[in-house]
């Protein structure tokens, strides 16, 4: 029986994460190799007439650096044969590249604020009910129709001929030896591709004055885009390993992932510094609902993942940080759970999608300002500002899938929790209980899991998703969480509703 052996990259907004996998018939198994934190860094540099700006860039050397760190460790740790590599990422961000293949600047962190009004920007040029319909993507302030319309009109004496954009997934494949090209997952979530041709949008890009011809070419999850080079065989030890563009948004991968009965009845949940709350649908649903509804049509592994991105943990990440910087120590994931538990339920809502909790100074101050703005007595404890985040993410879990019911037509049955995020028991548990449904947990390293069938697909070594679904749901252990009473949680939901703007 052959055996498939592959290396997955998961690059994450806050960690990257490197895993072997070995693909015999129907018995898979996967093991973390390389593991390390990553996040954005602020500088602050005069403008031309001198205003300091905050500018947020990713460190690509250090990320590249750790791919390659993790490609020994395989080579050490694993076998010397390796058939593929593929790479996911989180789903904007990216640089351009000279000519001679120059970077063309730094690469700049989604979450730096120079996109703060540039969803106004691009409604101004082109009809935004036109935009939704052609792209089935909603404005979000990180789309990356922002980020190209904003470097056209600063940085436009930088497009000169011969320069390229890669996405961030196509930046690290370009590093090892990959052709500028990305794929349809991740080319969907720009606010640019075309959802029903697959193909860059004119009517889209001509008017936000970005060239066509500096974007990648798009192919279709599993395509191979190269091989490792030459020089990098010599340094990492392996030979004739294939580049694959794997589904290389992460969510593309983490939604594969779910061990999904039925599609048309199940809620899926990406929980990590984003909650990705969606469910998969045969064709985009680019109607006025959805489009009210803010929700995304996102493309994936031959459908389309009908979402909305909530903001996720990346509160209680912020009061984690924050916190440690006045402790000097951080809190442990689990004792930060405990304290949420022992807290009062319900003391306050929040709205956690809410516009002052993207990336504020300070995450605590913002919280409180918030109570104070919608004539809440904010929490006197961390732990109680913990359990207020927990249980206001479950509520926002609530009002989307209710959305989605609506604007799809089905009703849902099941929640999927998958990615980092479903270790989170209470959190789960919350969830069940704020939507009177079961939740099914697992599995945990959703994004690689997805990532390795789709390569396994792309060399052939499995038919397509539902093969990958049995292998899935025979390799990893699920956790079930059934509601309980929900009368306090209908109490909350409604004083939820009335303070959210949607």
């Amino acid at each position: 029986m052959a055996t498939t052996h592959m290396f997955g990259v998961d690059l994450g907004a806050s960690g990257g994460k490197c895993f072997a996998a070995k693909l015999e018939g129907t018995a898979f198994s996967m093991q973390e190799i390389h593991r390390f934190a990553h996040d954005g860094v602020s500088f602050f540099i005069p403008d031309k007439d001198g205003t300091r700006t905050e500018r947020t860039y990713w460190d690509d050397t250090f990320l590249y650096r750790n791919i390659i760190d993790g490609l020994h460790a395989y080579r050490r740790e694993i076998s010397e044969t390796l058939d593929a590599i593929g790479i996911d990422t989180w789903g904007a961000d990216g640089c351009f590249m000279s000519e001679n293949g120059e970077m063309l600047g730094k690469t700049y962190c989604y979450r730096d604020h120079r996109l703060d009004n540039m969803p106004e920007v691009v409604k101004s040029r082109i009809d935004p009910r036109r935009v939704y319909e052609i792209t089935g993507i909603h404005f979000l302030t990180f789309n990356l129709s922002n980020q190209l319309c904003w470097f056209a009109e600063h940085r436009g004496d930088l497009l000169r001929p011969g320069c390229y954009y890669l996405p961030i997934p196509s930046l690290f494949n370009y590093y090892l030896g990959g052709r500028p090209a990305v794929d349809s997952s991740w080319a969907s979530v720009s606010q640019l591709m075309d959802a029903k041709t697959a193909t860059w949008s004119e009517e889209i890009l001509d008017p936000l004055g970005i060239p066509r011809n500096v974007l990648p070419e798009i192919v279709e999850p599993g395509a191979t885009v190269g091989k490792l080079s030459q020089p990098l065989e010599a340094i990492v030890g392996l030979t004739d390993v294939a580049l694959i563009a794997t589904a290389a948004h992460d969510t593309a991968c983490a939604f594969a992932a779910a061990p999904v009965d039925d599609p048309e009845r199940a809620l899926i949940i990406s929980s990590g510094t984003w909650s990705l709350v969606g469910k998969l649908i045969p064709t985009p649903i680019t109607n006025a609902a959805a489009f009210d509804a803010r929700l995304s049509n996102e493309g994936g592994i031959g459908n389309t993942r009908l979402l909305r991105n909530c903001m996720g943990t990346w509160l209680v990440q912020e009061l984690r940080r924050i916190w440690a910087l006045s402790d000097g120590c951080k809190l442990d994931w689990n004792e930060i759970t405990a304290m949420a538990k022992q807290a009062e339920a319900f003391s306050v809502v929040l709205d956690p999608d809410h516009e002052s909790f993207f990336n504020p100074t300070d995450m605590e101050a913002a919280i409180r300002q918030f109570c104070t703005d919608t004539g809440q007595h904010a929490p006197e404890t961390r732990s109680g500002l913990l359990r207020s985040v927990y249980e206001s993410l479950a509520l926002r879990y609530r009002w989307v899938n209710d959305k989605l019911c609506e604007v799809s037509g089905t009703d849902n049955d099941t929640v999927h929790i998958v990615g980092g995020g479903c270790k989170n028991a209470l959190l789960n548990q919350f969830t069940a209980d704020a939507m009177g449904l079961p939740v099914v947990a697992g599995p945990e390293e959703a994004t690689v899991v997805g990532n390795f069938m789709v390569q396994a697909m792309g060399l052939g070594a499995i038919g397509g998703m539902r093969d990958a679904q049995t292998i899935i749901k025979n390799a990893f252990p699920i956790k079930r969480f059934d509601p309980a009473d929900r009368t306090e949680w209908d109490k909350a939901y409604n004083k939820f509703l009335a303070l959210i703007a949607e």
